[in-house]
């Protein structure tokens, strides 16, 4: 098991993003505490993207590369707390539009923005026994936000879009680091989705949840590895980003906890070691389980990483957590510039809160039940124009007898 790893990573999100100032204003909050969340935008969902479309847009030019060998996907889990049915999973549509193998395990999982890392290092386990040394397993975290003027300050933190998570036993991106995994699980009630259109969120218990499993975690972790050292063990550090503020404030924590020092030094170490897994999340907000995996995009892309040991911490709420690590393989910058990432956040088209307000009905609508929808695809070439280079995304173009129908454009 000591090679499994992120043989190849990509995400999606979305073609529209909103400025968080414009949401602050919009909705009267204090402006003065946007520094402290760290977001410069946030992607929003649009009438003909859903959790569906929003996975399989992340793992199509995964599978499209692997050609023939993308046979070899004999696992393919969807996380997500956005299911479109309480018993068909958003895997059997992922699964039919990425065109994979009959022979695959297909499911979804749910444990808010921890969900795909457990299954990430269960995919882990499962390919380090595989009869097949060729064998892939496919995690791709999805995920929406129906959160409107009820969320308050959690409400400019959400995004929409999707990470998919290739693994193997031959890492291309990642190299796990074996047996390496501190846990710290508890119950609480931070956030909830107790309907499909509503979230709910205890901000400040979220906060210390999140807090404590960080320290809970990596204690764990030391006691597997007792040769970790926070400070100098791992090269670069990726978390779980709700929102980058909250990361400076983790970072900030343990590093008092374990490795205390003058606080400009804390400052610096955080600019080297953390900042460079923010570029990507401080402009398309929080894609839950997703979230860390951007994080990770964000920091090969913008950081020298290649051979370097990556600690990685991942959170979510209910709440379970985990402190893991890896090595970044050489080639991994390579691998991840092939998908674009970078432009694909750019070429979003900015919204005003005034068009934000009209799609937001749709955003908490297209996770409800229904048996007849047709899709107004009147919009679409304003939006798709500037990703047209990437080649074609799914798009949800209605819904029959409650069974959601797809094109590709």
């Amino acid at each position: 098991m000591a090679h499994v790893g992120i043989d190849g990573l990509n995400a999606y999100c979305g073609f529209a993003r909103l400025p968080v100032r414009e949401l602050f204003e919009g909705r009267g909050l204090d402006t003065d505490r946007i520094g402290n969340l760290g977001l410069e935008h946030r992607s929003v969902l649009l009438p003909w993207e859903d959790p569906v479309t929003n996975a399989v847009n992340a793992a199509k030019p995964l599978v499209e590369a692997l050609g023939d060998a993308a046979e070899g996907i004999e696992l393919l889990v969807t996380s997500t707390e956005s299911g479109v049915d309480f018993s068909k999973s958003i895997a059997s549509y992922a699964h039919r539009y990425l065109g994979l193998s009959r022979r695959c395990r297909i499911m979804e999982v749910k444990q808010a923005c921890y969900g795909a890392t457990g299954m990430l290092q269960l995919a882990a386990g499962y390919l380090a026994g595989a009869a097949n040394p060729r064998a892939r397993a496919l995690v791709v975290a999805t995920d929406i936000s129906p959160m409107d003027e009820r969320a308050n300050y959690a409400e400019p933190t959400m995004g929409n879009g999707a990470v998919a998570v290739l693994l193997s036993a031959d890492p291309r991106v990642l190299a796990l680091d074996a047996g390496r995994n501190g846990l710290h699980s508890f119950e609480t009630m931070d956030t909830a989705r107790p309907a499909p259109d509503f979230d709910y969120v205890d901000a400040d218990l979220s906060l210390l949840s999140y807090l404590e499993c960080l320290s809970g975690s990596y204690a764990d972790y030391r006691r597997l590895a007792p040769d970790a050292d926070f400070a100098t063990t791992f090269d670069h550090l990726v978390m779980h980003t709700p929102f980058p503020g909250m990361v400076k404030a983790a970072h900030r924590k343990l590093m008092r906890e374990v490795a205390p020092g003058p606080p400009k030094a804390i400052e610096a170490d955080f600019a080297r070691r953390i900042a460079p897994s923010l570029v990507y999340p401080r402009t398309v907000g929080n894609l839950c389980s997703g979230s860390i995996y951007l994080a990770l995009a964000s920091l090969i892309d913008n950081a020298s990483a290649e051979g370097t040991r990556v600690g990685l911490y991942s959170y979510g709420s209910g709440c379970a957590s985990e402190f893991f690590s890896g090595v970044v393989q050489p080639g991994a910058s390579r691998e991840l510039a092939a998908a674009g990432i970078a432009d694909r956040v750019r070429s979003r088209r900015e919204i005003s809160f005034a068009e934000y307000e009209k799609l937001l009905p749709w955003a908490r609508e297209c996770l409800l039940p229904r048996q007849h929808l047709r899709t107004d695809l009147s919009t679409w070439d304003g939006f798709a124009e500037p990703s047209r280079a990437h080649g074609q995304v799914l798009v949800l173009t209605g819904i029959e007898n409650y069974h959601r129908s797809y094109e590709w454009r």
